[in-house]
């Protein structure tokens, strides 16, 4: 397989994928923006989570971070609480509306996996997310 090849893949199941998420999404009615969920989602998965740790995680700007936090916190589902290890920083927690939305998030991901992955085994699943890890690590090294 030549490298355009394997790029043209990747690239269009990328966008597959994306197309499928954006349309669970608007099924699930969520009409956040993308940054906003994966803000969402890093609040819900970092413990002490900070606007720099969400920054880290998502690889997003911190400008971009900063605006998609305050528009969660304007909307009740994220909570900022001062941070007793640094002052300088707020800790940023999941309201009980952000906790129903995530898990409402994560099932909806989960079937846009499901669909990806449906007729493929568990062994096929593994080599593909070894692949991809290794892949991603050759990139990013």
């Amino acid at each position: 397989m030549t490298d355009a090849t394997i790029g043209e893949t990747l690239h269009r199941l990328l966008h597959a994928y994306k197309r499928a998420l954006r349309q669970a999404y608007e099924q699930g009615q969520i009409s956040l923006a993308v940054s906003h969920i994966r803000a969402l989602e890093s609040v819900a998965s970092l413990e002490d989570c900070t606007a720099q740790a969400i920054v880290a995680r998502t690889h997003l700007d911190k400008a971009q971070i900063t605006r998609a936090l305050n528009d969660l916190a304007a909307e009740g589902l994220i909570e900022k609480r001062e941070n007793p290890g640094d002052r300088r920083s707020n800790l940023i927690v999941l309201s009980r509306a952000g906790r129903a939305l995530v898990t409402k998030i994560r099932k909806l991901e989960s079937q846009a996996g499901a669909q990806m992955a449906e007729g493929l085994g568990p062994d096929e699943l593994a080599d593909f997310v070894r692949l991809a890890r290794r892949m991603l690590d050759n990139l990013t090294e």
